[in-house]
């Protein structure tokens, strides 16, 4: 039997998949979500058939029902959830100056890597209080770092900006519950988003996430973390 029971979201390729795969390999049961049914349940396969303890749950992290749903159904079939990773993330207009950058595009980008992951939070963190422990890891990026905020990319950098905000206030308002939460940097990384030059693998990237996602307890928590090293704001 799993140890504990992980829920990690856009997990059915890229970087979520391997961090779905690093916990399954420490005997972590993961639920691996997905927006599609189909590539979801052909990633969870993939896992399953190397011999993972790994189930597929549907999810649109921009559909508060989807999110309440996909909670429910993961806290009834295994009666609580232990490690949340909000991996799940778009991005826009990157090359787009913030003059021109438009309203509209902020909205869609606010909705996936920021209010998605707050939604999550709020609905596991009750279920996580209740058993006297949690793991949150919030897949932040340097572009949210405003000690080296830099010209372009306005939405997608206050979408991860505004990420590492909720990592702050919810990880001050659960001490003394044994729940720690973080933000990660994984780094410019090989994957659909990361594009096939990119410098670090997905293994790489997804280290520190998996760290963060085990730590024992009295780690640390309310930080911003690259290769396993806590980062400026």
């Amino acid at each position: 039997m799993a140890t504990h029971i992980a829920l990690v979201t856009g997990a059915n390729r890229g970087l979520g998949l391997e961090i779905a795969r690093q916990l399954a390999q420490r005997g972590i049961h993961v639920v691996l979500t997905a927006r599609s049914e189909e590539k979801g349940q052909a990633a969870a396969a993939q896992l399953q058939a190397a011999g993972w303890e790994v189930s597929f749950q549907q999810l649109d992290v921009t559909q508060p029902e989807s999110i309440q749903r996909a909670v429910d159904t993961v806290y009834a079939q295994f009666g609580r959830v232990d490690i949340l990773v909000n991996n799940a993330a778009i991005l826009l207009g990157y090359t787009t100056p913030g003059l021109q950058f438009p309203v509209a595009t902020i909205r869609e980008l606010m909705e996936v890597n920021t209010y998605g992951p707050l939604l999550l939070c709020q609905a596991v963190i009750p279920l996580m209080q209740q058993h006297n422990y949690g793991r949150i890891v919030n897949i932040s990026s340097r572009a949210g770092q405003l000690a080296s905020m830099g010209a372009a990319s306005l939405g997608y950098r206050m979408s991860k900006a505004a990420l590492n905000v909720v990592t702050r206030v919810l990880a001050a308002e659960v001490q003394g519950y044994n729940i720690l939460i973080n933000s990660m940097s994984p780094g410019h990384i090989r994957t659909d988003m990361g594009g096939p030059h990119a410098p670090r693998s997905p293994e790489q990237g997804a280290d520190t996430a998996v760290w963060l996602a085990t730590l024992p307890d009295g780690g640390p928590s309310g930080q911003f973390f690259f290769e396993r090293e806590p980062i400026p704001w």
